[in-house]
């Protein structure tokens, strides 16, 4: 979420994997012209830059920035993350376990909606049976995968809809089974899926989804669909997150460029996001009102494997080597975004613990127009491509995409020597409502914003079986045994080495071809002050405060 200097690592301490103790929260004066703890005017609404949520705002329904971005101002979780990606407890008293197979989770007394019903165990234990349930289809499912029980409630004829390794034990107590150790499951506690909900959200999911009541340091007061979305502080929040701000104002632009201006008006606060358009001179235009820093995130190029020439066989996976090949990477870096950002190594991001540059397989990221062709060649040979287009998709609401993608289509057209055209979309919910039905005629962009400083984050939620974020429908056993090996290493520095064997397969098959890592290159207008951007290239919404 915020950057403070440059790359730096997100370790996992081994004690997390023990005990979760309780933390302060911070505080913040209210009300009238008051002054945050660091200075600057608390009684100013924010407004900044986002895109229309691809779906209603259900915790275990959210998994793209539009939605996410709002629904951690809305919602809080057990735990939560500061700028360094460090966990901090939100409404967890304590997450405690001897094995870390059987955890014991204890809630703080006294947490309520805003609406003031109270969060209790159930608030949670109800809430993740709803998002594991194959009945009601969320896309946030595959979270709760390591829970005992999962397998039966994803069942399309399933006789259960709650989990057998979840029990609540009290009103502030409950506890969790695993169908395994699992030394990283309270690092996840913090992410979307994993928020509470109060009952009345089960009376009509869809309708709550539009005006969800949460327990957040912000409740959603206006949802003015494809326009913005407005947040005021919720008084009832008591965490390390309380609002030093009167509201925000997230704003839809169709175009970073407009919002860009906007931030050189101040008619708008801050932006996440700049455009290539600006890339080469924001720093100059904003000086120390802006960053540029790594973050926890990557860019991509997924070709499904439900398209002609494209499945998980042989003939696919050296189609989509080629097309890696034929990619000049440090090309469209540098004349689309002037050197700020850098080429990915693997399927991650270089800013988390266990990353690592030297994977095996890691050469078909590497530009190459003669072994390109050869691969191509060889996949004419099982299939003749005669007469086919591959087309690549893109939103042109997101910053740079309708640049690199046309670049990424013209080096494919002149490496390969085969019809390619970009295609692109209104929208980033546009894009998103075809990639998760799997009705794409062909590729499309896409790339990744860490929920959690875990390399796992970016192998299991992406290229699982059957997980929520896997676009190109890709699925492999060998993959899937390497992650769950992973996931009951008995360290995260152990888990972290099996994690990068399982990216080897993953090179074989490419069910995505990564590009580069991401930089957060951002600014804020003259009219705010304590401005910081995260580990995940979010900024700290509501820290900021007016001058």
């Amino acid at each position: 979420m915020r950057y403070s200097q440059a790359s730096k690592a997100l370790a996992l301490s081994a004690a997390l994997a023990l005990t979760l103790t309780a933390c302060g929260g911070g505080s913040s004066d209210e009300g009238g012209n008051g002054s945050a703890e660091g200075g600057g005017d608390t009684s100013k609404v924010i407004s900044a830059n986002t895109t229309e949520p691809q779906n209603g705002l259900l915790p275990a329904n959210t998994n793209e920035v539009g939605g996410g971005r709002i629904m951690d101002m809305i919602f809080t979780g057990l735990v939560s993350y500061d700028a360094d990606g460090k966990v901090v407890n939100e409404i967890a008293e304590s997450i405690e376990t001897e094995d870390s197979q059987n955890y014991t989770i204890k809630i703080k007394e006294g947490q309520t909606f805003s609406d003031g019903s109270p969060v209790t165990a159930a608030s949670f234990v109800d809430a993740w049976n709803f998002g594991a349930a194959a009945k009601n289809a969320q896309l946030n499912s595959y979270f709760f995968e390591s829970i005992k029980g999962y397998d039966e409630v994803i069942k399309k004829d399933a006789k259960t809809d709650e989990m057998e390794g979840l029990k609540v034990v009290d009103d502030h107590t409950f506890t969790v089974e695993l169908s395994q150790p699992e030394s990283d499951f309270p690092l996840r506690l913090g992410y979307t899926a994993f928020y509470p909900l109060p009952e009345a959200a089960y009376d009509d999911p869809k309708a709550f989804g539009e005006k969800p009541v949460g327990n957040g340091p912000y409740k959603l007061t206006e949802w003015n669909h494809d326009v913005n979305l407005k947040l005021e502080p919720n008084e009832s929040y008591d965490g390390p997150r309380k609002a030093q701000n009167a509201g925000i104002d997230f704003k839809v632009y169709q175009s970073t460029e407009s919002a860009y201006q906007d931030l050189l008006s101040n008619n708008l606060d801050v932006l996440d996001q700049v455009p290539p358009s600006a890339l080469a001179q924001f720093q100059d235009d904003l000086g120390d009102r802006s960053v540029n820093s790594p973050y926890a995130g990557n860019a991509t190029i997924t070709i499904p494997n439900y398209i002609d020439h494209f499945g998980q066989d042989e003939e696919g996976n050296l189609r989509r080597q080629a097309i890696s090949r034929a990619i000049d990477r440090q090309q469209i870096i540098d004349k689309i975004y002037f050197g700020n950002k850098v080429i990915a190594k693997e399927f991650t991001a270089p800013v988390l613990e266990g990353y690592s540059d030297s994977i095996p397989g890691s050469e078909v990221l590497e530009f190459n127009v003669d072994e390109a062709k050869k691969l191509w060649e060889e996949a004419n040979k099982i299939n003749e491509w005669s007469g086919a287009s591959l087309s690549i998709g893109y939103n042109v609401d997101g910053a740079g995409n309708k640049e690199y993608v046309e670049a990424v289509v013209n080096q494919i057209k002149n490496n390969l020597g085969i019809d390619a055209t970009p295609e692109p979309f209104t929208s980033f919910k546009a894009l998103r409502d075809k990639v998760t039905a799997k009705d794409m005629k062909g590729g499309f962009r896409t790339g990744w914003q860490a929920d959690y400083p875990s390399l796992y984050n970016f192998l299991g939620a992406l290229y699982g079986t059957g997980a929520g974020s896997n676009d190109g429908d890709y699925s492999s056993k060998e993959f899937d045994q390497k992650l769950s090996e992973g996931l009951a290493a008995k360290t995260p520095e152990d888990g972290a080495k099996i994690f990068n064997e399982a990216q080897e397969i993953l090179f074989k098959d490419l069910p995505a071809i990564p590009l580069w890592y991401q930089a957060v290159q951002g600014g804020w207008s003259d009219n705010v002050s304590n401005v910081e951007f995260g580990w995940n290239g979010v900024p700290l919404y509501y820290e900021i405060t007016g001058k």
